[in-house]
């Protein structure tokens, strides 16, 4: 009984500040922390476009504390989450030059889910704001 309690409390104190750091958007989209610059929206399902920056911005806005016209970048395209091993997950940031990220060539302002695609909070937060259409 004692060493049952005793790795209850073990794994309760290991996993406390992972469910802490924890995140979810009102769509369902959990959002976590990868390390002090770059998290991760991992979506319910398979994750659309506006899941993933809807995610992001709102982790930025209210976890992050980031303004309205800081910009998010992505650092890694869709693939498996590190965090939770999922299938579909996006990571971001908004330090781009701490993690070496350069945006494509394309043009300055890129609209993706590409490494160095990027767009301020306030056009990422519009995502949320989407409602899907469904046909009855």
């Amino acid at each position: 009984m004692k060493k049952t309690l005793l790795a209850f409390g073990l794994a309760a104190t290991l996993l406390g500040p992972v469910a802490a750091e924890a995140f979810t958007t009102p769509n369902g989209a959990k959002v976590n922390s990868i390390d002090d610059l770059i998290f991760e929206v991992i979506p319910k399902t398979s994750g659309s476009y506006d899941e993933f920056w809807c995610g992001a911005a709102e982790y930025a806005r209210r976890v992050k504390g980031a303004g309205w016209r800081d910009l998010i970048y992505v650092v890694r395209g869709r693939g498996t989450s590190v965090t939770t091993g999922r299938r579909s997950a996006v990571q971001f940031t908004l330090s781009p030059e701490e993690v070496g990220v350069a945006p494509p060539p394309q043009g300055w302002l890129a609209l993706g889910v590409k490494p160095g695609d990027r767009m301020s909070v306030q056009q990422a937060r519009r995502y949320c704001d989407r409602s899907p259409v469904r046909s009855n």
